[in-house]
């Protein structure tokens, strides 16, 4: 069977091997063995249940959360001459009982489906007349009330053993730690399954976090040499997606807001323009990208801070899906920690579900303050140990300093006392650094001895004081109490003196580079014209078909044609990408681009300039 796997793999898919633990787990879906699989995003999870459905006899159920994700994956399996089809809202009622019709018929392999829609008496009765193959829950984390994307009806699915016994189902999740990877076994009932965990790393995805001073000014500087790629810029509100966008555009780029308050039709032109053309930049909430499958985001980009790790490793991972460099870019500030601390304390949410937020912010939190490198703290939050710097965080690139702040702590954990614990960082700070303002004087804290003892640093710094001592728990914010600073236990060994504490030093803006970097996956200047001729034949492909270009073909698989120059359906197919359906429908007009640029013959001299001699003393200098 996996001889057959690995045929499968090569004329529909267009690969020649598997990547790590998708071999092990199709194996176990073929053996009728339930299973989790836990691989980051673009690790290629789709293809553990979407083999073992070609090779298997009966339907594959895929259970997903969105539509949008049932939607991308349906047309990518159509481009490659799969019968898979989705049941959900988006369809009328001719084109739902079409889909039935083919289920029942025996002419879908998979079929796409939310556990809400599933779960209703009227499904479940359809499939007991349907011989199922294999069920896979994607999205598993959901289940999981330790996930970053707890889903109630997730529950409920944990009946699916008892209401189609004997049939194999399949966990999937690219953001779980091992407290919901239990969480998921267990709530979804899976008989003993075997655990396929890859790696968390991206290695082709470059982690940068700033300390926020003027976020717009800050994005600008970031965005200066990425006019032409796509991005996505994550923003908390909705009023702040639409605000940023429209700045995006004054500033030169092509940039579309997209959020649930928009009418359905500007939603689903907005999407489209991102997925179907280059350099377009999506301004979202966080619920964006999910299922979006478009694989050269070159970077994601946050204006505020996530609820959690998951939920930045999920965001980030929606960039450099097809494993070119990739950027994620994050500001955060004191704010950002008073504000989402307020909203977990104030949320209607039952006790047990706060703390675990809580616990979840304060990881994140810790992790944006590290001084070692980025990427092992964040693989080490999902338990997984690298023994050596990535070389290719902000980290490690450029250490930041530390400073003994044991006395200015001290100093700000007084004045908060002092005032009461009353009162927010502006007027702490103010009391700090002497300012007199109308809440000082009616407050007559311009008599306290606290006030101006802070004069030696200025409003940025404590500022920093202030966001490091909540981060590490020495304060906390009252909702309550509108924001107010609120000493810990942990604050009185501090102030006591009886600990030391040093805090990171924030680094000053980097100046804007005055050169512009390389394009990502840029291909030799020689070779642009006939970049340029196959990027628009595929264009012009896909916007007949109605899908976005990769879905025809990917860019790797563009410049592996540049590279290899095939000449023939045979050479054609030997492209990574470029499988049997694919070479069928596509094949044709492909070579003709490609013979219209025929290679450079390699003996000969690359222009008709005269050749330089060396020169023996040029190496010398």
């Amino acid at each position: 069977m996996m001889d057959q796997a690995a045929k499968i793999l090569r004329e529909v898919y267009g690969y020649t091997e598997f990547r790590a633990l998708q071999a092990e787990a199709i194996e176990a879906a073929l053996a009728g063995r339930d299973a989790l699989v836990l691989m980051p995003t673009g690790g290629g999870k789709s293809l553990c249940y979407q083999i073992p459905a070609l090779l298997g006899n009966g339907v594959t159920l895929v259970i997903s959360p969105l539509i949008a994700l049932m939607q991308d994956q349906v047309r990518a399996l159509e481009q490659l001459g799969v019968a898979a089809a989705f049941l959900n809202s988006t369809l009328d009622p001719s084109a739902e009982r079409d889909v039935i019709d083919r289920l029942l018929a025996g002419e879908l392999r998979l079929l796409y489906i939310a556990p809400e829609r599933l779960l209703k008496p009227g499904t479940l009765n359809l499939l007991a007349g349907v011989r199922l193959a294999l069920i896979a829950i994607d999205e598993a984390h959901c289940v999981s009330q330790w996930g970053h994307d707890f889903r109630p009806d997730y529950l409920a699915l944990g009946a699916l053993r008892e209401t189609f016994p004997g049939v194999p189902r399949m966990a999937l999740t690219a953001t779980a730690d091992a407290r919901t990877r239990a969480e998921i076994v267990t709530g979804l009932a899976l008989d003993n399954p075997s655990r396929f965990v890859g790696s968390f790393d991206r290695p082709n995805i470059r982690y940068t976090v700033h300390v926020r001073t003027d976020a717009r000014r800050q994005l600008l500087r970031f965005l200066a040499e990425r006019h032409d790629q796509a991005g996505i810029v994550y923003c908390m509100t909705r009023r702040k997606v639409e605000q940023t966008a429209e700045w995006l555009i004054s500033q030169g780029f092509d940039a579309l807001p997209y959020h649930a308050g928009l009418p359905g039709s500007a939603r689903s032109a907005n999407q489209e323009r991102f997925l179907r053309e280059d350099g377009v930049v999506i301004v979202a909430p966080i619920a964006f990208g999910m299922g979006i499958d478009k694989p050269d985001v070159r970077f994601i980009a946050h204006l505020d801070l996530p609820k959690s790790v998951e939920s930045y490793y999920q965001e980030t991972g929606r960039a450099g899906r097809d494993g070119e460099p990739a950027e994620a870019w994050m500001v955060y500030g004191l704010a950002d920690v008073v504000r989402l601390r307020q909203m977990v304390d104030a949320s209607s949410a039952p006790e047990q579900q706060k703390r675990i937020e809580r616990i979840k912010l304060d990881a994140l939190l810790g992790w944006c303050e590290v001084t070692a490198c980025r990427r092992r703290a964040l693989l080490a939050y999902f338990d997984e140990q690298r023994e050596a710097d990535c070389g290719n965080c902000d980290v490690c690139v450029s250490p930041p300093k530390t400073w003994d702040a044991t006395v200015a702590a001290q100093k700000l954990l007084s004045c908060v006392f002092r005032t009461g614990q009353r009162f927010g960082a502006v007027h702490v700070i103010d009391v700090l650094t002497g300012k007199t303002t109308p809440k000082t004087e009616q407050h007559r804290h311009h008599d306290l001895s606290t006030f101006g003892i802070g004069e030696d640093l200025d409003a940025g710094k404590w500022r920093s004081v202030v966001r490091q001592l909540l981060v590490r728990r020495f304060l906390k914010v009252d909702a309550e109490r509108y924001g107010a600073l609120v000493l810990t236990p942990e604050a009185r060994p501090l102030l006591r003196g009886q600990i030391r504490l040093d805090l990171r030093e924030d680094a000053a803006a980097p100046k804007a580079s005055r050169t512009r970097r390389p394009a990502t996956g840029a291909v030799a200047p020689a070779d642009q014209p006939l970049w340029e001729a196959l990027r628009a034949c595929r264009k012009r492909i896909a916007d007949e078909l109605g899908v976005p270009p990769y879905v025809v073909f990917h860019d790797a698989t563009l410049r592996e044609m540049i590279e290899r120059r095939p000449r023939s359906t045979g050479e054609l197919l030997e492209v990574s990408g470029v499988g049997q359906t694919k070479l069928e429908r596509y094949g044709d007009p492909f070579l003709a681009v490609l013979s219209e640029f025929p290679a450079a013959d390699p003996r000969l001299p690359a222009s008709s300039d005269p050749v330089e001699e060396p020169d023996a003393t040029r190496d010398l200098f």
